[in-house]
């Protein structure tokens, strides 16, 4: 696979199921069988089922070169900032807060500033589960019933689905799910005051995963979003490039090269950052 053609296995710390240990020894596996001439098994860990598969698709041209280098942009809270960072965005204005990190009603003010300065924005929001029902309702209360439309979505406000869905059914905020499409049990489908699942590849698996997950989102009439967990650009690349084929009217989210002190290998268009080499990758296996 050299340089041409590769993949990234990165899982994340709390939140993917496996470690970097146990990543890296699945991945030898697999590799040294495939360098034998056989087909492994897609890998049961997500990360690495991510990476091997979008390593065999660009070995076979099957992973689209073109990409949606659109990304909803991470914002503090700063409606001067965030005017910036949108005027500069071709087409739909959509941008990106964490909430749940902070008081509630601190969360609502802050969405219901942004809502109020920008009227063309539309805002991913993203809790976490962090909230209790009466948390996020305390949210809730601080944004404008008149505005609540332009909340594109807002991730697993509560600790349990059944009170999110209660949430959203009592506020008009829409939700999405996102632990929730990791989880074994879950279903995609429609669902009152569900507007869209979140797809993060590294957490789910394989290409061929991310794919059924899409196509089963769009038949359901719910938006299905491409996000990162934190990859190098490499991995955002290639992101960018499954966006483009999987969900090419949906802004992917993707704005998070800037916690990257370095680009790897590949460069994310317009970055700044300084670009490593594979030259500067320690090999840990040879054929």
């Amino acid at each position: 696979m050299g340089c041409r053609d590769g993949g990234e296995i990165a899982p994340l710390p709390e939140f993917s199921q496996e470690t970097l240990d146990q990543a890296q020894q699945a991945t030898l596996a697999w590799v040294q069988a495939w360098a034998a001439g056989e087909l492994p098994a897609e890998s049961e860990l997500p990360s690495v089922a991510f990476g091997t598969s979008c390593a065999l698709a660009e070995l076979a041209g099957q992973l689209p070169t073109q990409a949606d280098y659109r990304k909803a942009p991470l914002c503090t809270g700063d409606p001067d900032e965030l005017f910036d960072l949108l005027a500069a965005l071709p087409g739909e204005k959509v941008a990106k807060v964490k909430v749940g990190m902070y008081e509630a009603v601190r969360d609502g003010m802050v969405v219901n500033v942004l809502l109020e300065a920008l009227p063309d924005l539309k805002l991913r929001l993203d809790a976490n589960r962090s909230w209790s029902r009466a948390k996020a309702d305390g949210f809730a209360k601080y944004v404008n019933p008149a505005w609540r439309d332009r909340i594109a979505f807002l991730e697993e406000p509560c600790k349990t689905r059944d009170e999110s869905r209660e949430f959203a059914l009592a506020t008009g905020i829409a939700i999405a799910w996102d632990e929730s499409v990791r989880e074994a049990d879950f279903v995609v489908q429609a669902e009152p005051g569900v507007a869209a699942i979140v797809i993060k590849p590294t957490l789910v698996g394989s290409l061929a995963r991310c794919r059924e997950l899409v196509m089963q989102a769009h038949q359901a009439g719910l938006v299905a979003v491409i996000s990162s967990s934190i990859e190098s650009s490499l991995g955002l690349t290639q992101l960018a490039r499954i966006a483009h084929w999987l969900t090419p009217q949906t802004v992917p989210g993707l704005d998070t090269l800037n916690l990257m002190q370095a680009q790897l290998i590949r460069n994310w268009p317009e970055s700044t950052l300084p670009l490593l080499g594979i030259d500067t990758l320690e090999c840990v296996w040879r054929s």
